[in-house]
């Protein structure tokens, strides 16, 4: 019966989602039942994706991300995939009438990163970005106001803007993994060899205003999801409080982390704030 493959992809991309992000999953946790699976099922799409050009070094990626497209574009088309990923993924998909647009531009920023190491100018960085990030952020809204259009174009600045910024903390934290493994370059116009405090305020100035626009946004969220996205704030914002107490020469030769004490502390931390609304 397909209801129990369905089953067992919904349990596959919630496993991904606990494996690869246990920040990701706590937040996840604290959404509402009625849309947790599906905020699962995102991830678990979008993680696929960005191990095959992340991950993978002794295989052929560019096969692999171009057999991953036609078994995505499949899915989406016959509403059903043999990878259970993607037939968690199509469901929710379809169930939230997710634009077909935020697929292909989250698509075309991974496919960059197979061949582009070097973010040059603002408007390539700003449309990785989108991307990479904001459109992922725009697929989990149209989960949190379950399809409602209306909404969903009211808030789509703040969610863009909540991506953006979390997306910029990654880039900051993982300087060492992009620059050294990887050999990429996102900041534009930013030595990463002799990253100065002058580079890294400015960085950090333009997350801090992201992330400003974006708490606007998850105090009109509906009830389900503004915990769940509050936490996941909480988190990213110690994240940039960690790198902004971090010299500048020091992020590119260390991993910032939120030890799991801490994250049970924001937990509790952000519950009181919640429930006494003050966000």
């Amino acid at each position: 019966m397909k209801s129990i493959f369905d089953e067992v992809s919904s349990k596959c991309s919630k496993v991904v989602t606990k494996t690869y992000s246990t920040s990701f999953s706590m937040a996840t946790k604290m959404l509402a039942k009625s849309i947790r699976q599906d905020i699962y099922n995102i991830y678990g799409f979008v993680r696929l994706a960005d191990e095959i050009v992340d991950s993978f070094h002794n295989y052929p990626k560019e096969k692999l991300f171009k057999d991953f497209e036609v078994d995505l574009n499949n899915a989406l088309k016959n509403k059903i995939s043999l990878n259970p990923i993607l037939n968690s993924f199509q469901f929710t998909y379809h169930r939230f009438n997710i634009d077909r647009e935020l697929v292909d531009s989250f698509m075309n920023s991974m496919r960059q990163d197979l061949y582009k190491t070097n973010y040059k100018t603002q408007e390539e960085y700003r449309k990785y970005i989108y991307g990479s990030a904001d459109v992922v952020g725009l697929m989990c809204l149209k989960v949190f106001v379950k399809g409602n259009n209306e909404k969903y174009m009211y808030l789509k600045e703040f969610a863009e803007s909540l991506g953006s910024a979390f997306q910029k903390v990654n880039f900051l934290r993982d300087l060492r993994a992009d620059h050294d493994n990887l050999n990429r370059t996102y900041f534009p116009n930013t030595d990463l060899d002799n990253l100065d405090e002058i580079s890294k305020i400015n960085i950090i100035l333009d997350i801090e205003k992201d992330f400003s626009n974006g708490l606007k946004g998850i105090k009109m969220l509906p009830i389900e999801a503004k915990f769940g996205v509050f936490m996941a704030y909480r988190y990213y914002c110690q994240l940039l409080k960690k790198l902004k107490k971090t010299p500048a020469l020091e992020i590119k030769n260390t991993r910032i982390r939120v030890p799991n004490y801490k994250k049970f502390e924001l937990l509790t931390r952000s519950f009181v704030k919640y429930h006494l609304n003050l966000l």
